[in-house]
């Protein structure tokens, strides 16, 4: 959700959203995206590069954790949201790799 603001010269610009914010789109997108819910046999096809499942497994705890840590009124850095995507990244690929499609 984007605010304006009016800068002195009168032109409206956009302001960025705050970081809480963005973790909550975040999360919202990578729950909306990955499949959490898919049965085992989709998710293990044999050849791996990385157990699908327990790769979803862990990134579900860490998207329940910041949830409820937003919730609680913790406000995350830069550094906290970049590390997440990261996290979200690195396991799309894997699961890319490993032949699931999303």
């Amino acid at each position: 959700m984007m605010t304006q603001t009016a800068p002195p010269d009168g032109r409206v610009s956009p302001r960025k959203p705050d970081v809480p914010t963005v973790m909550r789109t975040l999360i919202a997108q990578t729950r909306a995206t990955l499949p959490f819910d898919a049965p085992d046999a989709q998710l293990c096809s044999g050849n791996c590069h990385g157990c699908s499942r327990k790769l979803l497994e862990f990134l579900d705890t860490e998207l329940m954790s910041w949830e409820q840590r937003l919730d609680a009124g913790e406000r995350p850095g830069l550094a906290e949201l970049s590390r997440l995507l990261q996290t979200v990244g690195k396991i799309e690929r894997v699961l890319m790799r490993n032949g699931i499609r999303f």
